[in-house]
Parts: C-alpha cells; sequence; structure tokens
C-alpha cells in the first residue's frame, strides 16, 4: 500500500491577494463569505496574527467575521492543549489544571492564572475563618456557609443541561454550576487548606467526601453544601433506582473526575444537537480513557 501523499501547503498569500481577501470577507453573499472563509482557513494558524488587528475594524463585518476566525484558532489551539494533557498525565494528574484546560477549549481567551488567584483568595478567607482543630461538621459548615451563603454559589437546578455548569471559568463568574463542576471547585479549595476531602464519583450524581478519624462525611455540593451520612447516600441511589455497590462512595481519581466532565459535556451536546461541539468532547473522552 502507498503511503497518503501529504496535501501541499498553500503558497503564502501576496499583500494584493490578502487585501482582496479582507474585502470579500465582508461580503454579505454568504456563499462568498464561506469561499473565503475556507480559503484563509487553508493557510493555518499563521493567519491568526494577520487576523488580529481586524478585530478593531470600523466595518462591523469584518469585525465579527475576523473574531470568527481568530476563535476558530484560538479554539483549535486549546483543543490540541487540553488533549496533549490527557495523553501525558496519569490517574492523579492536576485536576485544576485539566479543569482549565478544558474551560480554555470553550473560552481559550480566558485567564486561568486570575481565576486561580481568585480561588487562593477564597481559601485565604477561609483560612481565617476556620478552627481547623474543630470536629469535620464544624470545619464543613464554615466552608459551605462561606461559599453558598457569603458568596453565593449554588446549583443550576433551573437550567441544569446548561452547558456553561460544566466550564468552571462560568461557574465562578456566575456562581453556578451542576454537581460536578461545583465539587471541582469545592475540591479546589479544600486542597488549598490541605483537607482531606475527594470526590466521589456516584451515579447520578457527584459528591465529595472528608475522611475523618470519626467516620466520613458525605458533601453535596450542588445542594448548597449539604452533608450526607454514608446511609443517606445510599438512600440516594437506591431512590434513583441504582443497586448500591462500596465502590460507588469510593474517592475517584482525578483522571475520572475530568473524564466524567467531558462526558456530561457530550452529552449535553449531544441533547442540543450541536454535532461540532459533540465531536470536540468525543475528542476529549477518547484521549482521557486511554
Amino acid at each position: 500500500m502507498n503511503p497518503p501523499v501529504a496535501s501541499p501547503e498553500p503558497a503564502p498569500l501576496t499583500e494584493s491577494q490578502k487585501t482582496a481577501l479582507l474585502t470579500l470577507l465582508a461580503d454579505e453573499d454568504p456563499n462568498v463569505h464561506q469561499v473565503i472563509r475556507a480559503k484563509i482557513l487553508s493557510h493555518g494558524p499563521a493567519m491568526v496574527e494577520w487576523m488580529r488587528p481586524h478585530l478593531l475594524s470600523s466595518d462591523p463585518m469584518l469585525r465579527r467575521r475576523a473574531a470568527e476566525i481568530v476563535d476558530h484558532f484560538d479554539r483549535e489551539a486549546a483543543d490540541n492543549a487540553f488533549v496533549a494533557f490527557c495523553l501525558t498525565r496519569g490517574e492523579d494528574l492536576d485536576m485544576e489544571q485539566g479543569a482549565w484546560l478544558l474551560a480554555q477549549t470553550q473560552y481559550p481567551n480566558i485567564n486561568a492564572t486570575a481565576y486561580q488567584a481568585l480561588l487562593d483568595s477564597f481559601a485565604g478567607d477561609l483560612r481565617m475563618r476556620i478552627d481547623f482543630g474543630a470536629p469535620a461538621d464544624q470545619i464543613l459548615t464554615t466552608i459551605n456557609q462561606f461559599l453558598f451563603s457569603h458568596l453565593g454559589f449554588s446549583g443550576n437546578e433551573q437550567n441544569y443541561y446548561d452547558p456553561e455548569n460544566s466550564y468552571l471559568n462560568r461557574v465562578v463568574d456566575r456562581r453556578t454550576g451542576n454537581p460536578i463542576s461545583l465539587c471541582v471547585l469545592y475540591l479546589a479549595i479544600s486542597r488549598r487548606l490541605r483537607l482531606p476531602i475527594a470526590g466521589i464519583n456516584m451515579p447520578g450524581h457527584f459528591l465529595c467526601r472528608f475522611q475523618g478519624t470519626r467516620g466520613d462525611i458525605f458533601i453535596d455540593a450542588f445542594h448548597r453544601g449539604r452533608l450526607l451520612t454514608r446511609a443517606d447516600c445510599i438512600k440516594l441511589l437506591i431512590n434513583a433506582g441504582h443497586e448500591f455497590y462500596e465502590g460507588f462512595l469510593s474517592p475517584v481519581s482525578s483522571r475520572r473526575i475530568l473524564l466524567r466532565m467531558c462526558s456530561n459535556l457530550h452529552h449535553i451536546y449531544t441533547r442540543l444537537e450541536h454535532s461540532d461541539e459533540s465531536n470536540r468532547l468525543h475528542r476529549y473522552i477518547t484521549a482521557l480513557a486511554k
């Protein structure tokens, strides 16, 4: 079998060609726009720096279409960065770093460092409030009052399947999310405080677990940090139609947490019939499942 023949690299654009492409990119005819867009995209990421100044164009059509092209390449770069992260890390990968990289696949221009600094400040405030010598339930109550009463985080029950519930930057911005994203936030802050809290990958509902000397306490971050016993969790499983297996209440690796986040998003985008986004998430799931 002959090896596949690589497509030839397109010749570099001349200045006159670039000028013509810009004029046609802003054409009102959608067919013309699609042809010109495809032509620009065929030249690859090198086009981004040429296109960025036109984000400030006085022509609103050119401004919008330049932004679409820049966003395409920025998201493509973020996709590749996230997949590379998934392929090169083990079970105990850095969960928070993975969550920010996942967020950048949808919002490539977010400042992850600034968000991390904000979580640092949340943890710093909590460090001043917590009595680390107190019983576990008292420590958790202090955390819950701060996150869910003072900062106003809550589960998004009104729009549970909104994709933004799964991206950590939007969870922080909007103060709402789904069970796993709120647990990721809880875990990220608790790890800064060096508290023995892990993720629990229960079917149908993600929880956190505090492992204390007097027994385990489960935390339902989606319901404002509600504290649950082992028996409460078993009851939740049975009421949801699941059989109980001990492994359902065991800590899950950071990689499995990230895999569940991506699986949830894949399900949401498939439900919304957003095939492009669903395909992107399938690529991430494949990388994480290896």
